[in-house]
């Protein structure tokens, strides 16, 4: 999938767009020198302008100008992964870019009906899933558009919303 046709759901969005996350860790090619670094320094490249981030943070900030409002949840176990941590420690980057994210231990996610892949539902009718291989690899991306697939995951990331820990009051375990 181009970047182009990767990024056109996030710029077709007009109202919403809520992301679901629920791995324990993710081993994304892209990512893996600067995850290693991370855990053999604690440093990590935080700047929202930088080469790393500034695709992401100018589509995020284009969406939030538009009027989207664009939310994150993860779902994960305690206590948490290093890669958690590692998310954890630069979410703040996405922050400042107008997402707003939340975080929800495994263990309160048990009677909530989750869909079997991480997704982004936007504007409450296009979901686009993320496969990723057991060791955590992306494996490609999924779009859908059925009403019973929106609604599924659009129920399934407001439940997680809602019990969900805001991610300046989620402290790593």
């Amino acid at each position: 999938m181009s970047q182009k046709d990767w990024t056109e759901p996030f710029r077709n969005a007009r109202r919403s767009a809520v992301h679901l996350e629920m791995r324990d860790a993710y081993g994304v090619a892209t990512e893996a020198a600067a995850f290693a670094h991370w855990r053999e320094t604690g440093e990590r490249d935080n700047d929202p302008e930088s080469p790393h981030w500034k695709p992401w943070t100018t589509l995020i900030r284009d969406m939030v100008a538009r009027g989207v409002v664009v939310r994150r949840a993860r779902i994960v176990s305690e206590p948490v992964t290093d890669y958690i941590r590692y998310e954890h420690s630069g979410t703040f980057v996405i922050l400042s870019a107008g997402e707003q994210v939340r975080w929800l231990p495994r263990r309160l996610a048990s009677d909530i009906a989750l869909p079997g892949n991480d997704f982004w539902l936007f504007d409450g009718a296009l979901v686009r899933f993320g496969h990723f291989t057991g060791d955590g690899a992306l494996a490609g991306h999924e779009i859908r558009t059925e009403p019973a697939v929106a609604e599924l995951c659009g129920t399934a990331f407001e439940a997680v919303w809602e019990r969900a820990v805001p991610h300046e009051d989620y402290k790593i375990s």
